[in-house]
């Protein structure tokens, strides 16, 4: 696993479409049992090194009962972002993830981890490639659905602060998705 945490570091495959270069973000380790695909680092992470450094891990760790110091445990926690690396900002927030990380790195990754248990799919772009034609029409349609993925994966909007009034049209989120979720990961850690 070392010798591909490192690889991973050193890929410089998207870095011409980067605007900030190649800064490839994300922590793993063969022991970890929840595995959390989001989209892809913002540019605090960019910056420190450190995924889901930002208020949306602030909010992510709050909806998973946990603090930092558990979410950072690579042997409960791995953190794999669609697109590894920071995308740079569009006319409305940050970019989407370059296609080329997940294909190329996620398999290589998850064939070196012998206790997956289940894979958080944050936001849309995690829940179209992995849930593929069994995702529903919307993300909405998908997170409210969120049993019929069990035990495997676990769908959930992105918890970026962006996403507050996402959560107050769907207040089902707050009190059904949350505490189930909650739930399987105490059970987990």
């Amino acid at each position: 696993m070392k010798l591909l945490l490192n690889q991973i570091k050193q890929c410089k495959l998207c870095e011409p479409y980067l605007p900030c270069g190649a800064n490839p973000v994300m922590m793993a380790s063969s022991q970890s049992k929840i595995i959390v695909i989001g989209q892809a680092p913002g540019k605090r992470v960019h910056l420190t090194n450190i995924p889901w450094n930002d208020k949306s891990g602030d909010n992510l760790r709050n909806w998973l009962g946990i603090d930092k110091e558990l979410f950072y445990d690579t042997a409960v926690f791995a953190l794999m972002p669609m697109g590894f690396c920071y995308p740079g900002t569009g006319k409305n927030g940050d970019l989407p993830p370059r296609k080329e990380c997940a294909p190329l790195w996620h398999p290589q990754l998850l064939e070196k981890m012998n206790e997956k248990k289940i894979f958080l799919l944050i936001g849309a772009y995690a829940q179209n490639y992995y849930l593929g034609r069994n995702a529903k029409s919307s993300l909405t349609e998908t997170v409210k659905n969120f049993n019929h993925y069990l035990p495997t994966y676990f769908p959930l909007p992105h918890p970026s602060p962006r996403n507050n009034i996402w959560q107050a049209k769907n207040p089902w989120f707050k009190s059904e998705v949350i505490p189930s979720l909650k739930s399987i990961i105490s059970d987990l850690v």
